[in-house]
């Protein structure tokens, strides 16, 4: 029988979601915490992979087992009771055997938080740049973003990607107070884009970079000519489409 799950965490103390060799990964104590309870060896698949100290506030995976999972309120609440603080199960349901929490994905929307006031709450949560940032601007980069379909200079520089084309459905700045929300939605990310895009569109924001310059970076199809990779903490998986 096959079960989608959907949960969240906190990644700070997590080298991502993915199984990795002597490092602690949320998918590797959830598919423990799962085994103990179902006494049998449970191996599950992600709606895809998040990067060391990345968040998901939503996070969708499947699992297949020989145990009947009768009553699925119950599970959830003795599964979080075996997880620890930091990772948190909604709900667990049966599904169809030919539903794949990463190829069935319609698309995935990512939000990254800045914050630029100090605010002793937002530590860990949100990336602190205290430096002016021009939003309209970095709005105007989103607009060419979105007629963009190669993003190979957002790419992590020797990733083992088939292919850099992506569908980016959403990117957009929003300020809220002392605090920018970056929302951005595609069929499919590639390693370290978001954290890549974010960190062009801010040297965008804070004049460092024009309106021609950033063109000029996505054309160019490499990394180097892309800004820094900001902080993972601010980085949040928000929704999976199916």
């Amino acid at each position: 029988m096959r079960y989608r799950i959907n949960l969240s965490y906190n990644g700070t103390n997590y080298h991502g979601w993915q199984l990795q060799p002597n490092a602690v990964t949320v998918q590797e104590v959830l598919n423990n915490s799962l085994s103990m309870l179902l006494k049998e060896n449970i191996e599950t698949l992600g709606a895809g992979r998040t990067d060391t100290g990345v968040h998901a506030s939503y996070f969708t995976a499947h699992f297949d087992c020989v145990t009947e999972i009768s009553d699925t309120e119950k599970f959830v609440f003795k599964l979080n009771r075996f997880l620890p603080k930091d990772i948190a199960v909604f709900d667990i349901e049966k599904v169809s055997e030919d539903f794949n929490a990463r190829f069935s994905a319609k698309s995935r929307t990512y939000k990254y938080y800045i914050h630029q006031k100090k605010d002793v709450f937002l530590n860990g949560s949100s990336w602190f740049y205290p430096y002016k940032l021009d939003v309209e601007l970095m709005n105007s980069g989103c607009e060419i973003l979105k007629q963009t379909t190669d993003f190979e200079s957002f790419c992590k520089a020797g990733a083992d990607n088939k292919t850099t084309i992506c569908d980016l459905k959403e990117a957009f700045f929003v300020r809220d107070g002392h605090k920018i929300i970056f929302t951005v939605k595609a069929d499919r990310f590639l390693r370290n884009m978001v954290r890549a895009l974010v960190g062009t569109l801010t040297e965008l924001g804070t004049l460092k970079m024009t309106i021609k310059d950033f063109a000029g970076v996505i054309t160019a199809k490499n990394r180097s000519k892309a800004g820094q990779s900001v902080p993972a903490c601010g980085l949040y998986l928000v929704d999976i489409e199916y």
